[in-house]
């Protein structure tokens, strides 16, 4: 949204509101958050660290409501917020084709080493990686939300087998007979892959560690396009390193930005990304202007 900003501009404008965008690449400190926020009266949350010692803080001020921008909630304590009556939402359900849609271009990229063939021939080379066929793989999906469900029709329509691992899915909600339910980690070794698009909870926190990766199929491929804490990196890595685990593509990370010095950089079969699924213009622009009318909404809600 912040790249974008001048596109949103003429509505905060026509609300008669005044727009302050802080300069940041990923999230703004908690420090910061408590500077800026009792000057302002609405905020729109990105991957900033809003818990409640911020919130109390913009209480302490002017803040009156604010709204997550996009689906994770994990770094937004909403109990406090509404502790000391501020609004708050998020807006979900506005970035599950495009989420999928990166997923499954990392399944593909692991499935048939596109970015090492890339790399091999832009260097010179003349690699042939020997890949395997998606028919008839059966994909492991955490989390049957908007993404997951979106993810499961592109995997299906691959020929692909797909288990799904979420308390909330029934056999009546599992969107076709085709998707199998699990409970995790039960038939996990029979995953060729295990792709994550649910979100992150206390109780899934390092959902995937060493225990459940030595029940995983020798050379399985692993997708992360939800939160880097559903897998502890250090088990992963060993897993790497034993070639139990045959690559991997992460969007995000237990810590964001990736450190220069993490492990992970050493194994050239895996792929990576900033934390950049849900980004397309189209999707931008409908979580803001989704964000921007709940804000307004609460505000007016405020003054009235």
């Amino acid at each position: 949204m912040l790249a974008m900003i001048d596109t949103f501009q003429p509505i905060f404008a026509a609300e008669g509101m005044e727009l302050t965008t802080p300069r940041v690449v990923q999230t703004l400190s908690v420090e910061e958050l408590k500077e800026l926020l009792p000057s302002h009266d609405g905020w729109i949350i990105g991957d900033d660290p809003a818990n409640r010692d911020v919130f109390a803080a913009g209480k302490a001020g002017r803040l009156k409501a604010a709204v997550k921008w996009g689906i994770g909630i994990d770094n937004v304590d909403f109990a406090a917020a509404r502790e000391f009556g501020i609004p708050i939402s998020n807006t979900p359900f506005m970035f599950g084709g495009e989420v999928a849609d990166v997923a499954m271009a990392y399944v593909i990229s692991l499935a048939r080493e596109i970015v090492a063939i890339h790399k091999g021939v832009s260097e010179g080379y003349w690699p042939k990686p020997r890949g395997i066929s998606l028919a008839g793989r059966i994909l492991a999906l955490v989390g049957f939300g908007d993404i997951g469900r979106n993810l499961a029709r592109r995997a299906l329509a691959a020929g692909m087998k797909v288990v799904t691992y979420d308390p909330a899915v029934t056999s009546e909600s599992r969107l076709t007979q085709e998707v199998e339910i699990a409970a995790w980690p039960d038939r996990i070794g029979e995953a060729d892959f295990i792709v994550f698009t649910c979100s992150l909870t206390p109780a899934n926190y390092h959902m995937l560690n060493a225990a459940v990766l030595n029940k995983t199929k020798p050379g399985v491929r692993i997708v992360n396009v939800a939160r880097g804490p559903l897998i502890d990196e250090d088990a992963l890595i060993y897993a790497l390193h034993s070639r139990r685990v045959h690559s991997v593509a992460l969007d995000v990370f237990e810590i964001e930005p990736l450190p220069v010095c993490s492990p992970l950089r050493r194994f050239e079969q895996n792929v990576f990304g900033s934390h950049n699924a849900s980004n397309t213009e189209d999707a931008v622009i409908r979580a803001s202007h989704r964000a921007i009318e709940l804000l307004i909404g609460f505000l007016r809600e405020r003054k009235g």
